[in-house]
């Protein structure tokens, strides 16, 4: 399973209240949710952002509430996955959860700038930096997470 897609860069802490902020947490909307992710943040996201596109972020990304939201609202933005230096634990297992790939990856999480293009292999972990041509490797997912993955979430893995 690969990815590929420009990138959208943050920093240290990005927690689930900026992600989709609370004042939004009263729909199960997906639609909805995408429409105001990252716009305490990042006002321009939700019109930058197109399918595929990626999000890089420094440390303890997801960090804050233990909301299933965030990653959703994540997911259905079009975002095909998030490379950070590290993960909040709970966001980590919500987005497996909820079917959205994650990658921790120090190296890449500092160096990758806003706007470049990268391609991501979850099979092997490796991260290519298109635009600057330097790759990075993480940890990929052992084979059952990554099923878990590719079936779109827990419940639909377990539902087939």
């Amino acid at each position: 399973m690969n990815a590929k897609g420009r990138v959208h860069k943050y920093g240290d802490n990005v927690d689930t209240d900026v992600i989709i902020p609370a004042r939004y947490l009263n729909t199960a909307s997906h639609k909805e949710l995408a429409a105001h992710c990252m716009e305490d943040i990042d006002a321009d996201f939700t019109k930058n952002v197109q399918d595929g596109d990626i999000i890089v972020a420094e440390k303890n990304f997801g960090c804050g509430s233990s909301r299933e939201h965030a990653p959703i609202a994540i997911k259905a933005s079009g975002i095909s996955c998030v490379i950070a230096s590290t993960f909040a634990r709970i966001f980590y297992r919500n987005s497996i959860n909820i079917g959205l790939p994650i990658l921790e990856c120090d190296e890449a999480a500092h160096d990758i700038k806003n706007g470049d293009i990268v391609n991501v292999n979850f099979d092997t972990g490796v991260i290519t930096n298109e635009t600057t041509g330097k790759t990075y490797q993480a940890e990929p997912f052992p084979e059952f997470i990554q099923n878990i993955i590719k079936k779109g979430g827990l419940i639909k893995s377990i539902t087939e």
